[in-house]
């Protein structure tokens, strides 16, 4: 069966709600399986869409990470559009005071601290505040949904923040519908709660497998390859480490003029040789000086059904802090959300003081590292809220 996405599914079904006044969060990146804007494909189909909301990076999906995205009007639809990514990340009583039903369709990367999950989570938490029948329009997870590729720590809620709310690993595995529904039951929020599936998608289905083009949900993320190296090497903007962004390698590449790169390829050759490949690339980066190009290495995986991205991405972390001592620091990441930037790689593991645990000996790195990363009672507490 070819796959459908949950907003191709909803215009099939034209429940009878479709003419009251529906509130929509949504950007660019939601298409139908066609290739059509939800946004665009709902009202065509006759779907009452009164007012727009977006999430970080705006409508248009294409905003600077992290930057304060504005309310606007939408050029394709003419509505208007309320930010969740501005001076706040919840719709408020008069925001949704219009509106009959609150809508979502935004696909996701499939990581914890990507933001799109947790806008979601703040639009169902509204919706039971308010008493508001919310649907989310389903779609496969991109990094597939195989609990044995699931990747920890859990978040520890000491750390929650705007990149992880909830106690949920990094990579979960799960589509955002059933981590709706998920939220709903363990938040107590008992909102009136619906999940529009997909169809055609198998658990062990990575993106390779839909036979759709890609289409990137925010610009750092412009193919699969660096979606699946991103529960990794997100780490590193913690760093003074370039991950690329605003390179046609963003996210598939790390740099800095002072790498040891022929170190780098050793330690590659004897401990992660049969995970990845490594190809030594210098790239002019957008705030460089003079136009400099910035030594660095481009990472290829090599099974992507098999490649344990967070854990590869922390020893690559420890490795490089190790053998630069003198040169690795480790930097605060200001966002809307998070605005002095500080604890960020301790926000993204969801462990507080994560800092110091890099500070140890490579054995009892690894150690810590194996402990954090164990997270055998998860698929236990999400199965009963598996949908496919």
């Amino acid at each position: 069966m070819p796959l459908q996405f949950g907003i191709d599914i909803l215009i099939q079904q034209s429940p009878e709600w479709k003419n009251k006044s529906i509130g929509l969060l949504t950007n660019h990146a939601a298409t139908s399986t066609s290739g059509k804007y939800s946004r665009k494909a709902l009202i065509e189909n006759g779907f009452q869409i009164v007012t727009l909301f977006s999430p970080e990076h705006g409508l248009d999906a294409d905003g600077t990470d992290g930057a304060k995205m504005e309310d606007g009007i939408d050029a394709l639809t003419g509505l208007k559009v309320i930010s969740l990514y501005g001076t706040k990340f919840k719709p408020s009583k008069e925001d949704l005071s219009n509106i009959d039903i609150m809508l979502f369709d935004i696909p996701d990367a499939g990581t914890r601290f990507y933001t799109y999950l947790w806008s979601m989570s703040y639009w169902i938490e509204a919706a039971s505040e308010y008493q508001k029948p919310v649907y989310i329009l389903d779609r496969p997870n991109p990094l597939g949904g195989s609990m044995t590729q699931a990747e920890g720590p859990l978040l520890n809620e000491q750390v929650a923040s705007f990149i992880g709310r909830f106690n949920i690993p990094i990579k979960h595995q799960c589509t955002l519908g059933e981590l709706a529904l998920y939220f709903n039951k363990t938040q107590h929020w008992n909102a009136n709660l619906h999940i529009i599936p997909c169809k055609g998608w198998k658990r062990e289905h990575l993106f390779y497998q839909w036979n759709l083009p890609w289409i990137k949900p925010s610009p750092a993320l412009q193919n699969i390859e660096a979606c699946i190296l991103y529960p990794g090497l997100c780490f590193f903007e913690a760093t003074n480490i370039s991950v690329g962004r605003g390179t046609k390698y963003s996210f598939e590449w790390l740099g800095a003029d002072w790498l040891n790169l022929p170190a780098i390829e050793l330690i590659w050759q004897n401990l992660l040789r049969s995970e990845m490949k490594m190809e030594s690339i210098a790239l002019k980066l957008p705030n460089a000086l003079e136009n400099k190009a910035t030594k660095g290495f481009r990472i290829k995986i090599i099974d992507p059904n098999s490649y344990t991205a967070v854990m590869n991405g922390l020893l690559l972390l420890k490795l490089l802090k190790d053998l630069h001592p003198q040169d690795f620091k480790w930097m605060p990441y200001p966002t809307q959300a998070n605005p002095s930037g500080e604890n960020h790689l301790s926000l993204l593991l969801g462990i507080p003081n994560a800092e110091t645990i890099f500070d140890l000996p490579l054995q009892s790195w690894l150690q810590q590292i194996t402990k954090w990363l164990k997270i055998t009672s998860w698929p236990n507490e999400i199965n009963k809220f598996l949908l496919y």
